[in-house]
């Protein structure tokens, strides 16, 4: 049986035995929390104890964003939480988290809050991760599970908790995805079906990337193990060549019109790694490749009805979300955020680069 508590006094009170795992969420729980939940249960283990926060965190959400329309489904929460092998949901107040009002003082995110998500709403790193030290605090776990759909919000949880020693762990939990490949949100329910016909473009785009990706690390492998000769050397570099400038031409062919761009559907430049006018050349190397693989889908979806509106595709390094260089090796994470219609939509996908052979 699920206990629900609204207080920290009520959670402090509470006997202790074993690790404590936390899961924290805004409610409006779906199957992506449920499986956060289920891992928190197995690292916990049958001694210890998983705890559920919801809160709607009002720090995070900037002017025009959906604070009032968010979900607030707490007896449906709770049915979730329970049957994912919650031992208690604490569900506290805003005056249970910030007494006497929003807090004067918080955490700052950063040069690495200010990229990507944190350029499209400012203060929102901030806010996410002010509630998030807050939470911590207040539940005291051994470890906290997040999800990496949310890639740079995992990311900078855990620079902060590394950098401010707050002394537990910190779980990444793939990302769970409907079997359309829509990544799981709880603002899905916003889309019309329409709607969420366009958003499968976000997956779409990334899976599209994450193919050319694993035919480029097939390609280097296979010439690392080739006999080390000079024509079978030039044989496999003029492939990967052809394949890349296949791309590049593609997406030259493929730009939106001018229409389409100031309408919101073209892709931004530092995205792209230049002005449009240099789009082309940006793409001529082995992370170029993937990214176009992906922008091509894009571009198809801003000329759907309703249309797709890229807010940002990137292939950055998760240490500090910059893009990665064309000689990059090691893991990288390529990410997508649009707009269809009214609601605002992020996903990604984690890549690792081999060294180039």
């Amino acid at each position: 049986m699920t206990t629900l508590l609204h207080t920290a006094e009520e959670l402090r009170a509470r006997a202790r035995a074993g690790r404590r795992a936390v899961v924290m969420t805004m409610g409006a729980l779906h199957e992506g929390h449920a499986t956060l939940v289920r891992e928190a249960r197995r690292l916990a283990g049958r001694e210890g104890e998983v705890v559920v926060t919801v809160f709607v965190n009002p720090l995070q959400f900037g002017a025009g964003e959906d604070l009032d329309r968010y979900p607030r489904t707490l007896d449906a929460d709770v049915k979730v939480a329970e049957q994912a092998g919650a031992d208690v949901v604490f569900a506290p107040s805003a005056d249970e988290v910030y007494p006497g009002g929003e807090p004067q003082v918080r955490i700052s995110a950063g040069p690495m809050g200010e990229r990507l998500e944190g350029a499209s709403r400012p203060g929102h790193f901030d806010g996410m991760l002010t509630v998030v030290a807050k939470l911590l605090h207040l539940t005291a776990p051994d470890m906290a599970l997040y999800g990496q759909k949310d890639a740079q919000q995992l990311a900078l949880i855990r620079r902060m908790v590394r950098d401010l020693d707050f002394g537990m762990e910190i779980v990444g939990v793939p990302t769970v995805r409907e079997e359309d490949g829509l990544a799981l949100s709880s603002r899905n329910r916003y889309l019309s079906p329409a709607e969420r016909r366009t958003a499968l473009a976000l997956s779409q785009a990334l899976f599209a990337g994450q193919d050319r990706h694993a035919a480029q690390e097939a390609l280097r492998a296979r010439a690392v193990l080739a006999p080390s000769t000079h024509a079978r050397a030039e044989a496999l570099s003029a492939l990967g060549e052809s394949r890349a400038a296949a791309d590049a031409h593609a997406v030259a062919t493929s730009r939106p019109s001018p229409t389409t761009a100031l309408a919101g559907g073209s892709p931004r430049a530092e995205s792209l790694g230049g002005p449009p006018s240099r789009r082309t050349s940006s793409y001529r190397g082995r992370t170029a490749a993937v990214r176009a693989a992906a922008q091509l889908v894009l571009d198809e979806a801003s000329r759907l009805d309703p249309p797709l509106v890229l807010d940002y595709l990137a292939l950055v390094d998760p240490a500090d979300f910059t893009e990665v260089p064309d000689d990059f090796t090691g893991d990288a994470v390529l990410a997508v955020a649009a707009k269809v219609g009214t609601t605002r939509l992020i996903d990604n996908l984690p890549l690792t680069f081999g060294a180039a052979s």
